[in-house]
């Protein structure tokens, strides 16, 4: 690789997010979901060795931070198991990923991906947390997913994103839609299992979060009366 993350011209430069996250109102922030969130991928030299959450907490530089993500989950799982002790963790920002395990899958249900995601969605905005959801990379460009599963895949990974960003956009999460990254192609973000990004993915997708972070933080400020800073 000729890059490193300094020179990275899609990662964060130098004071860029300090630009952007200055006053930012966050002091709490969980993170529901599968490997996505808990952290997966291969070093990569010259960058981060951070998974990409812990490097978005880093970045918000929080008072509070929790990470309930666990390899392998579904939805639903995510919903069972995840999102009572995030919401006893009263966070005022949450990232919840997850659905990619069950569009992996032939029997992939759309709906119970999307009744899942909402009422997590929900039960954390009732807690006052504002949400970033996340329509991921997509993964049937993966050197690993052997041909004949691609079109298949990448269908219903489509799907999940198109329904996670209709989702955000009826409920009014900070979504992050990943899937239209330029880099969504490029076959070097990859670990070597083929199944998760690798070091230079997640910085990749930690400036990426921090920039929707940041214009969250700047459209507030254009709102009259209302406070961001801490």
């Amino acid at each position: 690789m000729n890059v490193v993350e300094s020179t990275d011209p899609y990662c964060l430069r130098a004071g860029e997010s300090a630009a952007l996250l200055t006053g930012h109102p966050w002091k709490r922030f969980a993170v529901l979901g599968d490997s996505v969130a808990e952290g997966y991928g291969d070093p990569v030299e010259g960058y981060s060795e951070l998974f990409w959450c812990d490097r978005i907490a880093a970045e918000l530089d929080v008072r509070e931070y929790l990470n309930v993500g666990k390899y392998g989950l579904k939805a639903a799982e995510v919903l069972g198991t995840q999102l009572e002790p995030a919401l006893a963790f009263r966070p005022d920002l949450a990232l919840v990923v997850c659905g990619g395990n069950d569009a992996f899958m032939r029997g992939y249900d759309p709906d119970a991906v999307d009744t899942a995601l909402e009422t997590m969605i929900v039960a954390l905005q009732g807690v006052g947390a504002d949400v970033v959801t996340v329509s991921m990379f997509d993964i049937s460009h993966s050197p690993r997913v052997p041909d004949w599963l691609r079109p298949g895949l990448r269908d219903r990974t489509r799907t999940l994103a198109e329904r996670t960003g209709a989702l955000a956009a009826r409920l009014g999460t900070l979504h992050l839609n990943l899937r239209e990254h330029p880099l969504v192609a490029d076959l070097s973000l990859y670990s070597e299992d083929g199944l998760h990004g690798n070091a230079r993915c997640a910085a990749i997708a930690a400036a990426e979060a921090v920039r929707r972070l940041g214009a969250e933080v700047a459209a507030r400020r254009r709102v009259p009366g209302e406070v961001v800073s801490l």
